[in-house]
């Protein structure tokens, strides 16, 4: 193999250009929603100019005599993920159909949306975005990174499937092809890290120095494996199914993704791998088999359907099983046809797609049975698909012809295949090269001929081709300069055959060469042809008796129904599973949790070696009495129904945990571990605030409960104290003081450990403790807002006594003038040894933890003299807002020294002179310090928020109301006693009044008489 040149003057250009597609994903968002739908011709530009590049890089024969363009960033290279890209002659030939076809979708966008939702911009960054990716999988020299890119084009695929969210097709076929292709590139992984561990390759450009391949171990499994994440990205049967289903996709992801690019992948990681691997009786039968019977069922496939789309999308299947047939063989003839066929695929496919896109554009329809007399209303669409058509049926003078009889000249007469396997192939690919004519002559009839038994007037034409509207130039002028390329290309093979010979020439140098041509004489290859043409013709025009020979379901059983069935099986399994294992019991669940903690661990240490184990029950009788103390706490706990009791004896156990660690000789420790057990009992009094004093008697045997727990405390020491004993070797932590002062320049080992030599640990571990925070506040909060009710110091028209919210409220005017006056005499005392732990951390017991939690305890303690307004008023700062000035410290401190040329989270130091102090050391580590110290007082606040404040406010809420109603009731008592009064006053007036007349008419009567 002659040697490789290294091309120094584009190692840059590689790397901008990767960069320039990122720059134009980023802007497509921002262009869509200010220019419009014209920004998809603005990001054109940017592959466009990628291609016109790596072009340029083929016509000054910068790859020729094996030269390439690379770079490398050393990256973890102990986990093999150096950051290593390599753009040669094959990288090269598929970046051109990225960029290339990519630069031709963008434009066909432009006229294809008719408006500018709010949802294109989205799509205009995912598709950009994917042609950022697959640029990135071509170059990719390191196996890992290539398949970062590779799984990235597996979720943007699934994004830009399932652009019409609001139909269920999409989201079925979006979720299918999601599934299909990352199950694909998990087995690739792997395969990968199986090639990597066994034949210790990492990089792609590698493969070809295993020596003595057949024989290296697991390397069967490792081709299997890889292959199959090649095949189910390129859509190969079984797993071919959600290639047609992804057509539910707008036009231009079918066109790009599903035909030039995506399924391309496969292709190219085939290519990449077959000259090496195909010596190995296993990738033969993996590839052949596969690609030969994907190419006959897609093709036969495509004859049934009623959807131009998806007869194009079974002949991609089919072209695409053809291709992984050809290119899989391995030899330098069947590379040659192979990436000529692709190169041919990607320019009539695109085309075609495209096409129907303006079709379905501009009729409103895609079905066959709806089209007639389109050809004669659009003659510039009929011209360009009969011809991109025909160079898929393989019709002279297209290059689809001279890609399929270079390929039928090679499987002809390969060395690699001889025998039956050979014959065997040849025929699959004459009969599936049979099909394609047929279905590319029933694409064309289908699309544009004139059908009576259809037609809606006398022109021949039905109603969507009567009604359509103009096609739009942008719809057609992409499909036309790649029409024009397979044209070209096919009266001037030259053109590629030497750009693809560039990189054949350095895989197989010992080989002669070939090119492509349209005109070899009259050989066999031409002979079968015509056999082709001719019968693929006479297969449409008898398409009737074709039609009968197809069932309505599919011989071999329905891909989506087995794939349903899958699905569904393994969602019945997984909820039997999770019904038997998760029953929504807190008990059941740490029972089962207990349960494997106690055997698993237990069990490893009793069927392990258990040679020169020895035991050391305590360094002193202090540390024997503590842990006896302790024991003795947690069990009485265990008998306590008083809520408060329990957790103030498992507090207790946590106190003297402080104190074996001070035994040890830990203060640092001993510190953090006394003030977490003291934040620990203040939120537990919290949430105790909401539930009842006393616990439920059980009225189950607690013998179980008990058993357990003692099975699980036995193992858990057990294995604890074994695995302390069995060291053999001096532990690291005796190196630990000297580098944390000569690297950390700090005297406080454990600090140093967290905010310098593990500080990549500690960044993580803010974060999470930044997401349970808001995990917590959020399941407290619910739908209603985080922000406290005052943002900021206000003045209150209540004079305050000792603290800073007043007494207007019901808790203010019953708090205690002794507990105001001691927290107030506290608060200080204890922010002035917060800065203290915090200053003094480096190098004594403290840090940013330690002095957080001091402060946080502080705060707390306001809080509970106070209530929520007092926390509200010492802090007027929404806790998300302090933690994320937090992180904001960490990251800083972590990104910084990246700008100077150190790796991430390298510390420095400064010294000066203080005045009566004298001289001073401030490493930059305090940063990230502060960052943590911030970010636990965010924490406590938060938590003091949700669990204490919002609490408090619930309650507070539910007195008023109460008060309401007491209110409410009382004044409906007094309005209907009054009401009652009124009525009896008006009964005795009225009794008074005919009392009063009675009276009257007896003196009448009596004057009468």
């Amino acid at each position: 193999m002659p040697a490789r040149t290294q091309h120094k003057e584009g190692r840059a250009l590689v790397l901008i250009l990767l960069i320039a597609l990122t720059v134009a994903t980023l802007a497509a968002p921002v262009l869509l929603r200010t220019v419009g739908r014209a920004a998809f011709g603005i990001i054109a530009l940017v592959p466009l100019g990628g291609f016109i590049w790596v072009a340029r890089l083929f016509a000054t024969g910068v790859f020729a005599n094996g030269g390439e363009i690379s770079a490398a960033f050393t990256w973890m290279p102990s986990a093999n993920l150096n950051l290593e890209f390599r753009l040669d002659a094959l990288a090269g030939l598929f970046s051109l159909i990225i960029l290339g076809v990519g630069a031709l979708v963008l434009l066909y966008c432009w006229g294809y949306f008719d408006s500018n939702p709010r949802r294109l911009a989205k799509f205009g960054f995912e598709l950009t975005f994917f042609a950022t990716t697959m640029y990135g999988l071509v170059i990719a020299d390191n196996f890992l990174l290539m398949y970062v890119f590779w799984e990235l084009t597996s979720v943007l695929s699934y994004m830009l499937v399932s652009y019409y969210g609001e139909r269920a097709s999409s989201r079925r076929a979006a979720m299918q092809a999601l599934m299909v292709t990352t199950f694909g590139g998990l087995a690739m992984l792997v395969g990968i890290n199986l090639l990597g561990y066994k034949a210790g390759i990492w990089k792609l450009s590698e493969v070809s120095q295993i020596a003595d391949i057949e024989n290296t171990q697991a390397i069967s499994a490792a081709i299997v494996l890889i292959m199959l994440g090649a095949l189910t990205k390129s859509a190969q049967a079984p797993w071919h199914f959600w290639l047609p289903g992804a057509m539910a996709a707008p036009t231009p992801v079918s066109a790009y993704l599903h035909s030039a690019a995506m399924v391309k992948a496969g292709i190219y990681l085939v290519a990449r791998l077959a000259p090496d691997l195909s010596a190995v009786t296993t990738w033969h039968l993996v590839v052949l088999s596969t690609g030969g019977f994907t190419m006959l069922l897609g093709g036969w496939m495509a004859l049934k359907q009623q959807d131009l789309k998806l007869v194009l999308a079974y002949g991609t299947v089919s072209q695409l099983g053809f291709i992984i047939t050809v290119i899989g063989v391995g030899s330098r003839e069947a590379a040659m046809a192979g990436l000529a066929i692709t190169f041919a695929h990607s320019l009539f496919k695109a085309a075609l797609f495209m096409i129907v896109g303006a079709i379905d554009h501009t009729t409103g329809t895609r079905d066959i049975r709806e089209l007639s007399g389109l050809g004669k209303k659009q003659p510039l669409l009929m011209v360009l698909a009969v011809i991109s058509a025909a160079s898929m049926a393989g019709i002279p003078p297209l290059f689809g012809f001279v890609a399929k009889e270079t390929a039928l000249d090679a499987i002809l007469h390969e060395e690699l295949l001889t025998g039956m396997p050979g014959n065997i192939t040849l025929v699959v690919l004459v009969v599936g090269s049979i099909l394609t004519m047929a279905y590319s002559v029933y694409f064309c009839y289908g699309a544009f001929a004139t059908k009576r038994e259809q037609a809606t007037n006398d022109a021949g034409q039905s109603e969507a081709v009567e009604t359509m509207h103009h096609v739009d130039s942008k719809l057609w002028i992409p499909p036309a300069v790649l029409t024009a390329g397979t044209v070209a290309f096919g009266l001037m093979p030259q053109f590629l055959s030497r750009p693809i010979n560039e990189y054949l020439n350095v895989r197989f140098p010992d080989v002669e060469g070939s090119k492509l041509a349209l005109w070899h004489g009259f050989t066999v290859p031409l002979a079968l042809s015509a056999v082709i043409i001719a019968a693929g013709a006479i297969m449409f025009w008898q398409r009737g008796i074709v039609a009968k020979a197809q069932f309505e379901r599919p011989a071999l059983g329905d891909a989506n129904d087995v794939w349903d069935a899958i699905m569904g099986t393994l969602k019945r399994w997984s909820l039997k599973l999770t019904a038997s294992t998760q029953r929504g019991s807190l008990t059941i669940n740490l029972a089962i949790i207990f349960i494997v903690l106690a055997v698993v661990p237990l069990s490893a240490l009793i069927l392990g070696d258990s040679n020169n184990i020895r035991m050391t029950v305590w360094d002193n009788v202090w540390q024997g009495l503590t842990v006896t103390l302790m024991a003795g706490l947690a069990f009485f706990a265990t008998l306590q129904h008083n809520r408060l009791s329990g957790v103030i004896m498992v507090g207790l156990t946590g106190y003297f945990m402080a104190l074996i660690f001070a035994l040890h000789g830990a203060p640092d420790l001993a510190l953090t571990q006394a003030l977490v057990e003291t934040i620990s009992l203040v939120l537990f009094m919290l949430v105790l605030r909401k539930m009842p004093t006393e616990t439920e008697p059980r009225n189950d045997d607690n013998r179980l409960r008990a058993w357990l727990s003692i099975g699980t405390g036995v193992s858990v020491v057990t294995v604890a104290m074994t695995a302390m004993s069995a060291r053999i070797a001096d532990p690291i932590s005796k190196y630990m003081p000297e580098l944390a002062y000569e690297i950390g320049h700090g005297r406080n080992t454990v600090n140093v450990l967290l905010v310098d030599l593990r500080a990549a640990d500690t960044f993580g571990e803010t974060l999470v403790i930044v997401a349970a925070a808001t995990g917590i506040a959020s399941l407290i909060f619910g739908t209603f807002r985080f922000e406290p009710e005052s943002r900021r110091p206000t003045l209150s028209t209540t004079k305050a006594r000792w603290l800073a919210s007043g007494v207007e409220t019901e808790t203010g005017q019953n708090r205690s003038i002794l507990v105001d006056v001691v927290t107030r005499l506290l608060f200080p005392s204890m922010m002035l040894l917060s800065a203290y732990f915090f200053f003094s951390g480096h190098n004594a017991p403290g840090g940013g933890f330690a002095g957080g939690l001091v402060a946080a305890l502080a705060l707390t303690l306001r809080y509970l003299a106070g209530g929520r307004r007092e926390a509200e008023e010492t802090l007027p700062v929404h806790p998300g807002r302090v933690m994320g000035i937090g992180i904001m410290f960490t990251t800083a401190a972590a990104v910084v020294p990246m700008f100077f040329g150190y790796p991430p989270l390298t510390s420095s130091y400064v010294e000066f002179t203080l005045p009566l102090i004298g001289e001073v050391t401030v490493p930059s580590a305090l940063v990230f310090d502060a960052g943590v110290y911030i970010i636990v007082v965010g924490l406590i606040m938060h938590v003091l928020a949700s669990m204490g404040a919002y609490l408090d406010r619930e309650e507070d809420t539910r007195k008023q109301r109460a008060r309401d109603r007491a209110r409410e009731l009382q004044v409906k008592n007094e309005e209907r006693r009054r009401s009652l009064s009124r009525g009896r006053r008006a009964r005795f007036a009225q009794r008074q009044a005919v009392a009063a007349s009675g009276s009257s008419i007896s003196k009448r009567e009596e004057r009468s008489e």
